[in-house]
C-alpha cells in the first residue's frame, strides 16, 4: 500500500526538522559540559564522560527510530511527535535533575571519574536518547514516494551534519554566553516542543488526539518554568567559568571564597591582604620572596583567580606586576569581591604563553598556578613552555609553580620535576612540614632557577602560622626512578592520565 502523506510532506520542512533537532542534540551536549563543572570541574575525563553518554544516546535513539520508520509514515510521525514531546520535557528537566541528584552521587560514589560518567548519564542521556530517534524517521519518510531516494537521502544527512555544526556554534559563541546554560536548556527544550508539534501536523493528527497532544507540551514549559525559578549555581556564568564568590566572614572583617566551577580557588580578606589563607598561595606568595630577598620586584602570574598574590605583593610596594588572566569575568569578580584594585597591575586577559612568546620582556619571578584539581592545562606544563618561561627570566630569577598529587604514588609530580629539570638547573620541591598521611592529596610548590634556595624551610600565616619545607633532593631522584618518569612535551603530555591515576585512589 502507497503511502500518500508521504508525498505531501514538504522536503523543505524534513530537511528542517532535521537540521533543528540535530542542531538540538549538540547544543546540549555543550551545555551538559557547563552545566557538570560545578560539580566535578572540566577536564579530559568530564568530556569523555559526556561525548560518550551522549553518543550512547543517540545511538540507542537511532536504532529505535529506524525501528518506528518501518511503520507507515503518519503512524511513524505521529509517534516521534510524542517522543520529541518526551525530549523537550527531560531536556527542561535536565538541570533540576542534575542538582537533585549531584550531592547524593558525590557523597556515594567514591571514585572521581565514575562519578562524572554517573551524573552525566542520570541528567543527559534521556535527552540525547529522545533527540536520536527522528533522524532515521524523517529520512525514511522524506524518501517514500520521491523518484531520486538517494539524493533524498543525501539531502537528509547533510542536514543533519549542518545541524550539528550550527549548534555547536551557537551553543559556543551564542546561547551559553548570552542566556546561560539553563536558558540554552529551555530554548532546546522549545526547539524540541515545536519539531513535537510539526510531526503532530504532518502526522495528520486529529481529534481529541490533538487536544492531548497539546497538553503534553505544556509540561516542557511548566518544566521550563520550574526550572528557571531554583537557586541558580552560578553568580556569573562566563565563557571560561562557573564563577562563585562565598561569604566566609561578614563585615567588619569580611572573608570571601572564590569557587571557579567545583574548586576553591582563592581565599582574600578585605583587611589583611597580606595573609593567605591556602596553602598554595601561602607559598606562591612567600618562597618567591625569600629567594629575591626584597620585595620590589618584577613579576609575571599565570592565572589570576582571586588575585590574591598579586594583591599582596602590590600591597608591600611591589609596582611591576603582569597577570595573564584570560578570563575577563574572574578578574571582575576579584575586582568585586576580593578587594583587587585594577590599577595595581597590568592585567592581560590572555593565554599566557601567547603572551609570553609575543613579549621580549624578561622578569624576576615568573608564578604559574596550572594546577586545578584533575584539570591541567597541558600547554603549560612542558618542556616547550618551560624553555620559554627560562627565556623570560632574568638573570637569577626564579619560576614557582604549585602542583597537587597524591603523597602514595605522586605520578604527576615526579613528571613535573623531570620536565623542569630539562630546562632548570636546580628544582626544589615545597610542601607543609608535616608527616604525610596515607592516601592523602597534598599541595605542592616548584621552584625552579639557576640556584638553590638559601634556607630549607619558612614559616608563614595561612592564616595560622604554618611551616614549610623543601623535600630532600634524594628523596625525590628516588620517586623519580622508581616511577620511571619521563619529561611532558607538547607533543605528549599525558598530565590529565598522571593526575587521573592519582585521583583513582582518593
Amino acid at each position: 500500500m502507497t503511502d500518500t502523506r508521504s508525498t505531501t510532506s514538504p522536503l523543505w520542512l524534513l530537511i528542517g526538522l532535521q537540521a533543528a533537532i540535530s542542531a538540538g542534540g549538540l547544543v546540549v551536549e555543550i551545555v551538559a559540559g557547563r552545566m557538570i563543572a560545578p560539580y566535578v570541574g572540566m577536564s579530559l575525563y568530564t568530556w569523555t564522560a559526556i561525548i560518550a553518554v551522549v553518543l550512547t544516546g543517540f545511538s540507542v535513539g537511532h536504532w529505535w527510530g529506524g525501528r518506528l520508520a518501518a511503520r507507515d509514515s503518519a503512524q511513524a510521525l505521529q509517534t516521534t511527535g510524542w517522543i520529541m514531546a518526551m525530549a523537550a520535557l527531560v531536556t527542561a528537566l535536565a538541570s533540576l535533575v542534575l542538582r537533585w541528584v549531584a550531592t547524593p552521587v558525590l557523597l556515594s560514589v567514591s571514585d572521581p571519574l565514575l562519578a562524572i560518567w554517573v551524573l552525566t548519564t542520570l541528567a543527559f542521556f534521556l535527552p540525547s536518547l529522545f533527540a536520536g530517534v527522528p533522524s532515521p524517521v524523517l529520512a525514511v519518510v522524506a524518501m517514500r514516494g520521491s523518484a531520486q531516494s538517494e539524493r533524498v537521502l543525501g539531502a537528509m544527512f547533510a542536514a543533519g551534519a549542518v545541524g550539528a555544526i550550527l549548534g555547536t556554534l551557537l551553543a559556543g559563541f551564542v546561547f551559553i554566553s548570552w542566556v546561560g546554560s539553563v536558558g540554552t536548556l529551555l530554548i532546546m527544550a522549545l526547539v524540541y516542543a515545536v519539531s513535537a508539534a510539526l510531526c503532530f501536523f504532518l502526522s495528520g493528527l486529529a481529534g481529541k488526539a490533538r487536544w492531548a497532544a497539546a497538553a503534553a507540551l505544556v509540561l516542557p514549559i511548566a518544566a521550563g518554568g520550574w526550572a528557571l525559578s531554583g537557586p541558580r549555581v552560578c553568580d556569573t556564568e562566563s565563557s571560561y567559568y562557573c564563577i562563585r564568590t562565598i561569604a566566609l566572614a561578614d563585615a567588619p572583617h569580611p572573608v570571601n571564597l572564590m569557587v571557579l566551577d567545583h574548586l576553591a580557588h582563592g581565599i582574600s580578606a578585605e583587611a589583611t591582604p597580606r595573609i593567605m589563607h591556602t596553602d598554595h598561595t601561602a607559598m606562591l606568595d612567600a618562597l618567591p620572596r625569600m629567594r629575591m630577598g626584597r620585595d620590589d620586584f618584577s613579576s609575571f602570574h599565570i592565572g589570576g583567580g582571586s588575585y590574591s598574590v598579586p594583591r599582596a605583593w602590590a600591597d608591600r610596594g611591589a609596582s611591576d606586576i603582569v597577570v595573564s588572566e584570560v578570563d575577563p569575568d574572574v578578574t571582575a569578580a576579584a575586582v568585586r569581591d576580593f578587594w583587587f584594585d585594577p590599577t595595581s597591575a597590568a592585567v592581560l586577559h590572555r593565554d599566557a604563553r601567547a603572551v609570553l612568546r609575543e613579549s621580549t620582556r624578561a622578569f624576576d619571578v615568573i608564578v604559574g598556578d596550572a594546577f586545578t584539581d584533575i584539570a591541567v592545562p597541558a600547554h603549560l606544563v612542558t618542556v616547550e613552555f618551560f624553555a620559554l618561561v627560562a627565556a623570560r627570566l632574568e638573570p637569577g630569577g626564579l619560576f614557582a609553580m604549585n602542583a597537587i598529587d597524591h603523597v602514595d604514588r605522586m605520578e604527576a609530580l615526579a613528571a613535573l620535576v623531570v620536565t623542569l629539570q630539562e630546562v632548570f638547573p636546580h628544582v626544589e620541591v615545597w610542601t607543609e612540614a608535616i608527616p604525610p598521611q596515607p592516601g592523602e592529596r597534598r599541595v605542592f610548590v616548584l621552584l625552579a632557577g639557576d640556584a638553590q634556595s638559601p634556607v630549607s624551610q619558612i614559616e608563614t600565616r595561612t592564616p595560622d602560622p604554618k611551616r614549610f619545607a623543601v623535600l630532600d633532593p634524594a628523596y625525590i631522584a628516588q620517586v623519580v626512578s622508581r616511577l620511571n618518569a619521563r619529561p611532558l612535551t607538547d607533543d605528549f603530555a599525558p598530565i590529565d592520565r598522571l593526575v587521573g591515576l592519582s585521583t583513582l585512589l582518593e
